[in-house]
């Protein structure tokens, strides 16, 4: 009996051990997520989905020295439930017009509970560590979107996406009077972190 109880002991004790981490891990992740997140959104935002940036488990982010201690994420399907809109820039890889879907950038921000004024910076970051600073005025103005599909097609990692923060630059004639490249400069493909600061 005193055997049976001892087996008892160890494997519940084996058990505790593997759920204590399992629970730490739990308590990070997103609630109610139905796949993989493809995008996070940090700093002055809502009450968030997820907590602490883990730099265990989130390791390019720790890599690129991200830090936050809540953060909104957002799987594909979160991001399709926000109403989508059509671009039709002209895109520097091949100086032709390409149709661009997804929510506004707006939108995925407010949907993190980021409140947003005209001068409120905004840090647009892809997965290779390349980040662009826009202010929401200029999110606002130039309609900014996060694209999930290009000509009818969702965007790959190892292309331009999966995410790729975006904007028509052809329907602004600030914009449109710039050479090709210099239009998308705010503009990093697979963009997978944003950090919203206080202006």
């Amino acid at each position: 009996m005193i055997h049976k109880r001892r087996q008892f002991f160890l494997g519940a004790a084996a058990l505790g051990a593997v759920a204590v981490p399992s629970l730490a891990s739990a308590q990070n992740a997103p609630k109610a997520q139905k796949g993989p997140t493809l995008l996070t959104v940090s700093g002055v935002i809502g009450a968030g989905n997820r907590g602490a940036l883990d730099p265990l488990l989130d390791q390019m982010m720790a890599k690129q020295r991200i830090k936050f201690d809540r953060a909104h994420a957002f799987d594909f399907a979160a991001l399709a439930a926000l109403p989508a809109v059509t671009i039709k820039p002209t895109l520097e890889y091949d100086s032709k017009p390409h149709t661009l879907k997804g929510p506004l950038l707006v939108d995925v921000l407010k949907a993190s509970g980021a409140e947003m004024i005209s001068k409120t910076s905004v840090f647009l970051r892809a997965v290779d560590g390349y980040a662009a600073q826009v202010t929401a005025a200029e999110i606002a103005k130039y309609r900014f979107i996060i694209a999930t599909h290009m000509d009818g097609q969702p965007l790959s990692l190892g292309g331009l996406g999966p995410l790729w923060a975006v904007y028509d630059a052809d329907r602004f004639p600030d914009m449109a009077a710039k050479p090709l490249p210099a239009r998308f400069a705010w503009c990093p493909w697979a963009t997978y972190h944003i950090e919203v600061k206080e202006a």
